[in-house]
């Protein structure tokens, strides 16, 4: 799965650890999903796009792979 965290959370200027504190998890845990070591559940999934205005679908897509 591809994800666009990284490029989103440059669009609103925030850190890792100001988008784990508004999603109440560790920076770690972010710093995971944008390397791609750690897929989250669909409830961080959805807590994610919230804190950038869009749907779950504009930020995770799933490859060929998945």
């Amino acid at each position: 799965m591809k994800n666009t965290v990284r490029v989103e959370r440059a669009i609103l200027n925030i850190t890792q650890a100001e988008l784990a504190d508004k999603i109440n998890v560790s920076r770690q845990t972010i710093n995971a999903i944008e390397s791609n070591k750690y897929v989250p559940s669909t409830i961080l999934a959805l807590k994610i796009a919230r804190v950038f205005n869009k749907k779950v679908e504009e930020i995770f897509t799933l490859e060929n792979n998945d």
